[in-house]
């Protein structure tokens, strides 16, 4: 038999006591350790009796003293939904879900559509709490509805610099404020009339994007243009790229290593295709590891990791992969090999060849390991004289191959 369920986790809103349930009130009343914000613990009455902390700076300094109450009424107050970008989801790595009841109270996400009329399931519900704000950049889509929880009181106003920069200036930006208490507040303007620097520490934005002519849209489909990336001209080109994420074939929540990463382009695309989705760049020159960072950031995949060194080397150590690309030092002792030996049973290896000699290289390993050999080549219209011809690009070999699933 399980332990019993010790652990209650309550979400409160900002009407306080007033707006738990019957059961939510017993939970926090019927405590003997009551856990949360100091914001938090204002709100509910105290108890005679009820040990009460605040959370520390970092939060998870508090759960080796969490875990040691295992087995008593232990309480812990939460913003809103607490499974939802909430203390409920960091709880859940450490207490089993049979050892845990959650109370949820609205989220901020509910009640910023509510107020707005907007259907919660036609938004796209984002958090920049603690985290990058280039990663709203791929979801500014024309038309979409975006729901962000903010930082703090500086978030809208970098947010509507974000979205003039990538040309959604008149986007229709709504701050709302400390929800459902008696401070609530609400500011709307567009992206491009934004004028306060800061707002309540406490606000939620929404954003309904408005797109200009030739504003910097990411597709949902593989293949950006060349330019949208800093290189030195080591890249895997547009065409070539879109084929090469189609042999890696992307799936929610997979790692690639993207041995010789270059200027990143494979690992970046590799992350665009779900949020889920991460990226491990090997790289040992110092001015493209610069790139990487630059463009990671630039299109809205700033989590991308980075492995300095060369490959083999480099790869000692790192998290097993369930896909590798390798864009570079194909001809290089060992980099094949330790790709290979890597790779988990059922991963997907991917590698390019522009010259002979790597192209061989791509050719004995076909031959040993199996898989898909194809080359492209793409020609790309130019000026001739007074005309305009087809002017080829270097032939690429590509080659796929599956790790099977037994010896």
């Amino acid at each position: 038999m399980g332990t019993a369920r010790w652990l209650t986790i309550v979400g409160i809103g900002e009407d306080g006591w007033d707006g738990l349930s019957s059961a939510a009130r017993a939970a926090v009343e019927g405590a003997s350790f009551l856990l949360g914000g100091v914001r938090h613990l204002g709100l509910v009455p105290v108890v005679a009796g009820q040990e009460r902390s605040a959370w520390p700076s970092p939060l998870t300094d508090a759960i080796p003293g969490l875990l040691a109450r295992r087995g008593q009424r232990v309480c812990v107050l939460a913003s809103g939904d607490p499974s939802w970008y909430g203390v409920g989801a960091t709880l859940a790595r450490f207490v089993p879900a049979a050892e845990t009841t959650v109370i949820p109270a609205a989220s901020a996400f509910s009640l910023a559509a509510a107020r707005l009329g907007w259907p919660v399931q036609d938004c796209r519900c984002l958090t920049i709490h603690g985290r990058p704000l280039e990663l709203v950049v791929p979801h500014l889509q024309p038309n979409a509805k975006l729901l962000l929880l903010s930082w703090d009181g500086t978030s809208p106003a970098k947010l509507a610099a974000l979205a003039r920069a990538r040309g959604f200036g008149a986007s229709r930006l709504t701050v709302l404020e400390a929800m459902g208490g008696p401070r609530e507040g609400r500011i709307d303007a567009t992206a491009d009339s934004w004028s306060d620097e800061r707002v309540a520490d406490l606000n939620t934005i929404a954003l309904e994007c408005v797109a200009a002519p030739g504003a910097r849209i990411l597709p949902l489909a593989p293949g950006l243009p060349d330019d949208w990336f800093e290189h030195d001209g080591q890249i895997t080109k547009r065409e070539i790229r879109a084929v090469t994420l189609s042999f890696l074939a992307p799936r929610r929540g997979d790692l690639l290593w993207d041995v010789g990463a270059g200027s990143g382009s494979i690992g970046i695309e590799w992350m665009l295709r779900d949020p889920a989705n991460r990226a491990i760049a090997v790289e040992h020159h110092d001015e493209r590891i610069a790139r990487i960072l630059a463009n990671a950031a630039a299109l809205g995949v700033p989590g991308l990791s980075l492995a300095r060194g060369k490959a083999p080397a480099a790869l000692d150590g790192l998290e097993p992969p369930d896909a590798i690309f390798i864009g570079g030092g194909l001809t290089a002792d060992g980099v094949l090999d330790a790709c290979w030996t890597a790779l988990p049973p059922g991963g997907r290896l991917a590698a390019n060849a522009v010259t002979l000699e790597s192209e061989a290289v791509l050719i004995a390993a076909h031959k040993r390991l199996g898989g898909d050999l194809a080359q492209v080549a793409v020609s790309r219209a130019s000026n001739v004289g007074g005309f305009r011809g087809w002017r080829p690009s270097m032939p690429v070999t590509l080659w796929r191959v599956e790790k099977p699933w037994t010896a």
